[in-house]
């Protein structure tokens, strides 16, 4: 496996209310519109945005990205009439920058805190990369009770390395990369996320932006947690309809090896292919996406 490919795997891939320190001011006409904070179990706190009103998407997003990956989404969404949630995962934005619990256990336990301490019913949980199996291990933590349906998109799931030798010589690959220069690593990482889809220098810029948000500590932690990870016996609480968007171009997760095996291990899940589409394909193909996500939502 070459140093390209390594560094694209590690980018498929993520109570108590507490008042933020400065709240959202209103959008006239939204009815919704505030952040806040929400405690985790273990104290850390969890930044949180909550936009609009109506039927709720909840977005999570992947690896060490936070709730500005999804400004494309959440824009477009608030304009269809959706209300809007996504949170910062322990570690990245604006949540607290803790020092443990980047375990897929603790991550679920984490999107629970928020799910409850908002008290979102019948929802639409939007996930990318690393996210997607953070649901996954949710659902099978947690239940389903709360989820009415899932939209996957560019899936780590059901895992990026099953043979744990293999994860193992990429988690010692990547962790060193990522200690020894970390900017030179995000930017590396960017092209093979973005690729073949041909993006301007200021998004790649932007997207290694995002990821420098997230602490040194979480980035080592969210790396091993994806390149280890095996979702295979999460899938089966996939209860709800599920639509699975997936690349053709993607890198970092092939079509073959995660989207396509996702679908084959959800019954009755839906699997839509964006030609050509690359891991990054929320911020590439986002009109495509949007598109999809809200229809999706009110079929």
């Amino acid at each position: 496996m070459n140093r390209r490919t390594l560094f694209a795997a590690a980018a498929a891939g993520a109570a108590a209310v507490l008042p933020a320190a400065a709240p959202a001011a209103p959008v006239a006409g939204s009815g919704r519109s505030r952040e806040r904070f929400v405690a985790a179990a273990d104290g850390e706190r969890l930044y949180v945005q909550d936009w609009g009103h109506g039927r709720a998407l909840f977005f999570v997003h992947g690896w060490t990205m936070n709730t500005e990956f999804w400004e494309y989404q959440a824009e477009a969404m608030l304009e269809a009439g959706f209300r809007v949630v996504a949170y910062d995962q322990r570690g990245c934005g604006r949540s607290s920058q803790a020092a443990f619990g980047f375990d897929f256990d603790t991550l679920a336990d984490d999107m629970d805190a928020v799910m409850r301490a908002l008290d979102l019913r019948d929802v639409v949980v939007v996930a990318h990369s690393m996210g997607c199996a953070l649901v996954a291990r949710y659902l099978s933590r947690h239940g389903a009770a709360r989820v009415a349906k899932v939209v996957l998109a560019s899936t780590t799931t059901p895992g990026l390395f099953l043979d744990p030798a293999a994860a193992q010589a990429v988690d010692d690959s990547l962790v060193a990369a990522i200690r020894a220069d970390r900017p030179r690593y995000l930017a590396e990482l960017a092209q093979p996320f973005f690729s073949p889809v041909k993006v301007t220098p200021e998004l790649l810029r932007w997207g290694v932006d995002l990821a420098l948000k997230a602490s040194l500590r979480a980035a080592v932690a969210y790396t091993r947690t994806n390149v280890h990870a095996d979702m295979r016996g999460d899938l089966g609480a996939f209860s709800m309809p599920t639509l699975i968007v997936h690349g053709s171009g993607d890198i970092s997760t092939p079509l073959a090896q995660s989207g396509a095996r996702t679908a084959a291990a959800i019954p009755g899940s839906r699997l839509v292919v964006y030609d050509g589409a690359p891991h990054g394909l929320p911020l590439t193909h986002s009109a495509r996406l949007n598109q999809d996500i809200a229809a999706f939502a009110r079929a």
